[in-house]
């Protein structure tokens, strides 16, 4: 069966590969390229663009309108190559030992060009199949929102959503959610000698962030033994920072980015309450020594855990299109899968490729797993007959 669909599988992945959709640029040549073959097949879709927008998300629906279709979801952001050591061009599929290398193409441009090689099929289906192709997953799920919005609005009552990650065509249930927050902090230049004539951004900023590390010593110390995420804990990381111009100059500046990954039953908020508080405080105290200084906190994203709750009759679904009999998995990465179940859609992750590979030099998606989806796809379409 899946002779047919593989090879158009695998020209639209190389399509979508060649496109470098690293989350800073914009993916609307993409988006573009997806809209003209959509039309090919008959099929009009429609772009929820970003707020400037340099970017967009595209959905569309195949087969009759009426309720109960199928989501397929995915987003078409990778993340930036910079400083790998890539064995052959990122931006273009390379085939060695069975493994289908290129940026993008387990996390997750695989599950987009599977799912676009199926239309064909899905056109003939009794109940829609909803394409949702979002943008800005990578850096903290901000661009699916808009469009799950619309398309809770707008489409018929779909049974169900299939978020395609990398799971290694496993049935996922439960994932954490992510919160990331920049930390800005402003100081009072002064020659370093002088230290009681200035103040310094990074001596702040290091004094918040070792913190934030023995915060997540302490998520740590309390993680729930039965908890099925690995690890079983919160997770905290500081992803990104700066500050300073020189050795010898108290900085005027420092920023630093965290992120703080979440089980349903946590609450980031509570969690992140002692620090906020820190921070205000701080904040007050060293404006009152130099009105232009002081330090902020500022929430970038926050994208919801998913759960298995209201989701049986969808997992039950994928399981049987699938063959997985395992026991209900979880995932401790975030993803648009939360946003989606929050929306009110059942849920379930399900995808070609390890998520292992995902983010590192040389990705790769096995070309077993890429038949593996390809086999899915069709057996979603004859389910839907």
């Amino acid at each position: 069966m899946t002779s047919a669909l593989l090879p158009a599988a695998r020209e639209i992945l190389a399509t979508l590969i060649a496109f470098d959709t690293t989350s800073r640029n914009s993916n609307l040549e993409l988006i573009g390229w997806v809209e003209d073959y959509l039309g090919h097949h008959g099929v009009s879709s429609a772009r929820v663009v970003s707020a400037d927008a340099s970017k967009a998300n595209l959905y569309a629906s195949v087969g009759p309108d009426g309720k109960g279709g199928v989501i397929l979801s995915g987003h078409s952001d990778v993340v930036p190559i910079d400083g790998q050591d890539w064995d052959s061009d990122p931006w273009t599929v390379t085939e060695r030992d069975g493994l289908l290398h290129g940026r993008g193409t387990c996390d997750m441009k695989g599950f987009i060009a599977l799912a676009l090689a199926a239309v064909p099929l899905f056109k003939d289906c009794a109940k829609p199949v909803h394409l949702a192709f979002s943008y800005d997953e990578e850096v903290g799920c901000l661009g699916a929102p808009a469009m799950i919005e619309e398309m809770a609005a707008k489409l018929p009552s779909p049974a169900l959503a299939i978020i395609g990650e990398p799971t290694m065509m496993k049935v996922i249930s439960g994932h954490k959610g992510i919160t990331v927050h920049e930390v800005e902090v402003l100081g009072h230049e002064a020659h370093s000698s002088l230290t009681h004539l200035g103040l310094s951004a990074n001596m702040v900023a290091v004094e918040l962030m070792h913190d934030l590390a023995e915060l997540a010593r302490k998520l740590w110390e309390e993680a729930d033994p039965a908890s099925p995420f690995i690890p079983p804990h919160a997770t905290l990381t500081i992803g990104r920072m700066e500050g300073g111009t020189a050795a010898n100059i108290l900085a005027r500046r420092a920023h630093f980015v965290f992120d703080l990954r979440c089980p349903p039953e946590v609450d980031p908020e509570a969690v992140l309450a002692p620090f906020k508080a820190k921070v205000a405080a701080l904040d007050s105290e060293m404006r009152g020594a130099f009105p232009e200084a002081g330090v902020t906190i500022t929430r970038l994203s926050n994208a919801p855990p998913m759960t298995p709750a209201g989701s049986a009759e969808a997992e039950a679904f994928v399981r049987r299109l699938t063959g997985d009999n395992s026991p209900s998995g979880v995932v401790s990465y975030a993803a648009e899968a939360g946003q989606f179940q929050q929306a009110g859609f059942p849920t379930v992750i399900c995808g070609p490729g390890s998520i292992e590979q995902a983010h590192q030099p040389n990705e790769y998606l096995a070309v077993d797993q890429f038949a593996r989806g390809a086999d899915f796809m069709e057996r979603l379409a004859e389910a839907l007959v």
